[in-house]
């Protein structure tokens, strides 16, 4: 046996085998393959391998079933879980059962090399340790030294806070259409130690993009972070926005290319950071206090400032022609609770004369009924509003994501006239100019 480690493969495709076991010895690691969970257990009890790639669908034992006996076993397996058609419920089943990771067929070479090498150092904490890893814990394997997942720089406003670090409390699937792609996309969500801040990766070409405003490309509609090799990952910010509601400090953010729509809002994320749990860190967080006021203007009236305030809190001010008129909200974020009543709720929206234009511009393709408010010259032609002000609520709900993009938490007081995505990176990048890096 090499020195790398021994790694089973079960999948009842003979291509996946062959293909998986031969990603894996060019990286010097041994391989043992079956396509039959019964003889996945027998040769588990047998040859002890050091990581698991399972697949959940086998022709003689279900692979839910078969991690939980292999589990039952070795309580301190490293098992990857493998799908090529599987749900939402199956993967975050797969993981609470102890899973160390669920991926999508087919595997990128950098998923299978990611995957085994994150699945050793697991073992070998276990080993250590005297004991297993806490789901909080897991998500350092993946990040111990890789340099482009370091926190967040830090500038002159950077200051520490009295709030605790955050991440999830276990690692959780979800899957939907992407707005403006209309592909289907998921994303999985996996705890990450103190430190660390939140990180992006692409699926399946495993580029790594720091939620930060210096990875910010296109702005147009939604916001998009794009990595050193062109990847790009868009609609960021309602994902954001609820975990910056949640104070989640540290996360990683596994997704196919457009974080999944869901209804337009940012309801199911925080209904899904409830299920998971957020948890407290030993370390407190680091906050960018807003010293003086910054802002930034366009054209027509449009502009976003933020000045120094105890607090985090936005005014905006949004004009439409009618059906939706002018409307004016202000809230405060004080609690999660309160952000998941008066903002999260509130949907995405566009206007029926867009659609064309977007289009051409191969965005919305992923709008349905049920995602979007969809405006046209006299109404809402869609659904029903969930506020009178819905609109301007969204927008809102845009800030608090768009601004997380400084990698901290936000203390000031945001005032928004008709503005947008642009605005709001525009604004971070002021503050980050005039404060400077340091």
């Amino acid at each position: 046996m090499t020195d790398k480690g021994l790694v089973l493969i079960v999948d009842d495709e003979p291509g996946i085998l062959e293909t998986l076991a031969g990603v894996l010895s060019d990286q010097g690691f041994d391989t043992i393959e079956t396509g039959s969970g019964e003889e996945a257990l027998t040769l588990y009890r047998e040859r002890d391998p050091d990581v698991v790639f399972l697949d959940i669908w086998l022709p003689d034992r279900d692979g839910l079933e078969t991690l939980q006996a292999i589990r039952e076993h070795d309580p301190a397996a490293a098992v990857v879980m493998m799908s090529g058609h599987g749900t939402t419920s199956t993967a975050v089943k797969a993981l609470k059962m102890g899973a160390l990771d669920y991926l999508e067929k087919p595997l990128s070479y950098g998923q299978a090399v990611e995957a085994v090498n994150g699945g050793l150092r697991f073992r070998q904490s276990a080993g250590t340790d005297g004991g297993l890893l806490t789901p909080a814990e897991q998500g350092t394997d993946r990040l111990e030294t890789d340099r482009r997942r370091e926190p967040p720089p830090r500038f002159a406003l950077v200051a520490e806070g009295t709030e605790p670090q955050r991440t999830i409390g276990q690692s959780t699937v979800l899957y939907g259409l992407g707005l403006h792609s209309g592909r289907r996309t998921g994303m999985s969500l996996q705890p990450l130690p103190p430190d660390h801040g939140i990180h992006f990766v692409t699926l399946p070409t495993n580029t790594r993009i720091p939620a930060h405003v210096a990875s910010v490309g296109e702005t147009t509609y939604a916001t998009t972070l794009e990595g050193d090799d062109e990847a790009t990952i868009s609609t960021v910010e309602h994902l954001l926005s609820a975990l910056h509601a949640a104070g989640v400090t540290n996360l990683l953010v596994k997704v196919h290319g457009e974080i999944p729509v869901l209804d337009g809002s940012a309801l199911e994320f925080c209904h899904t950071l409830e299920e998971v749990g957020v948890v407290e860190q030993p370390v407190r967080r680091h906050e960018v206090v807003i010293d003086r006021p910054y802002e930034v203007t366009g054209e027509e009236g449009k502009s976003l400032r933020v000045e120094p305030y105890d607090g985090f809190a936005v005014s905006y001010l949004l004009r439409y022609p009618p059906p939706v008129g002018e409307q004016s909200y202000e809230y405060e974020l004080t609690d999660f609770a309160t952000y998941k009543q008066e903002i999260a709720p509130a949907r995405t929206f566009g206007f029926l004369k867009d659609v064309k234009m977007m289009n051409e511009l191969g965005l919305g393709s992923g709008g349905r009924i049920d995602n979007c408010i969809l405006v046209g010259e006299d109404e809402v032609i869609n659904t029903q509003l969930r506020f009178a002000d819905e609109f301007v609520r969204h927008k809102i709900l845009d800030i608090i994501g768009d601004l997380y993009l400084l990698g901290y938490p936000l203390r000031g007081k945001v005032t928004a006239r008709l503005s947008g995505h642009r605005f709001n990176i525009d604004l971070l990048r002021l503050i980050l100019e005039e404060a400077g890096q340091g």
